[in-house]
């Protein structure tokens, strides 16, 4: 974000864990300065963050976040700043292929904008105009939010599968099953059937499951060599949909068979063939 925005825009950098000698602001003095205030961390702080900054908020200011994961509490990033903010604040979120390397080589970004009102994205698209991120706007918060966040445990699946040497043919399928699953699942969240097939849905599972640098695609990798003790936001989801019961996993046997793996690595192969199989039956 910095790179996009700092030949535009006047920035002001805090960090949660600043290196030596490295200059930041103070996270709450600075808040009222601001139009936009940029959430550029994982999800789990969002709520007490958004909390810390509530009372110095301006009424006209816009808060956005790119956290593509869940709270301790189960909460997307979206769900936590609208607890921690209440009507005191506009936020909004921005999903889809967005991978960082890309952007820092001037290549193009793609993203749904999601905020309640078109005046408010109006302001996110001018805050990014001229830059490589091309955006849309979507109102449909939670199905961008969960698309986003449930597309990392997909993911892991095409890493399986490529480590295994299964081949295009199987991504394939792998990608039009998630995509299948996401729509009901996300609909049963409170989204729109249609937003897992856009950017922040299928945009961003093309690329985080196909990617060479991508986390999740390693992820799997290591899973279909019997590696434990796998971290990642993918992985953290799946705990999180089973700790809080988001919604029953076994109905969804691609997002059940991932739960499987991660619980014993040493069969993900095993699993994985069995789960063909029957495909048969």
């Amino acid at each position: 974000m910095e790179y996009l925005l700092r030949p535009r825009h006047s920035l002001a950098v805090w960090e949660r864990h600043p290196g030596p000698g490295s200059p930041t602001v103070v996270l709450e003095s600075a808040a009222n300065q601001q139009d936009f205030i940029l959430f550029c961390l994982p999800a789990n702080p969002h709520f007490e963050l958004a909390s810390r900054l509530r009372p110095r908020l301006r009424r006209d200011g816009v808060c956005l976040s790119f956290a593509k994961g869940l709270d301790k509490h189960g909460r997307t990033a979206a769900q936590a700043l609208t607890e921690a903010l209440g009507s005191v604040s506009a936020f909004g979120v921005l999903y889809g292929p967005m991978i960082s390397e890309e952007i820092r080589d001037g290549r193009p970004a793609f993203a749904q904008a999601g905020t309640t009102r078109a005046e408010i994205y109006g302001r996110v698209r001018e805050l990014f105009a001229e830059t490589s991120l091309y955006l849309e706007h979507s109102t449909d918060i939670a199905g961008i939010s969960w698309s986003a966040v449930l597309k990392n445990v997909y993911a892991i699946l095409f890493g399986v599968a490529d480590e295994m040497g299964m081949g295009d043919n199987t991504r394939g399928y792998l990608a039009v099953a998630a995509v299948a699953e996401l729509e009901s699942i996300v609909t049963g969240l409170g989204g729109d059937p249609q937003t897992p097939r856009r950017l922040a849905g299928l945009g961003d599972l093309i690329t985080t499951a196909t990617s060479a640098g991508s986390h999740h695609h390693e992820v799997g990798r290591r899973l279909a060599r019997g590696q434990e003790a796998l971290t990642g936001e993918g992985v953290h989801t799946l705990e999180m949909v089973h700790t809080h019961g988001l919604f029953d996993a076994r109905g969804f046997p691609l997002f059940d068979l991932i739960g499987r793996m991660l619980a014993e690595p040493a069969t993900a192969r095993a699993q994985m063939h069995n789960f063909l199989n029957r495909l048969r039956r």
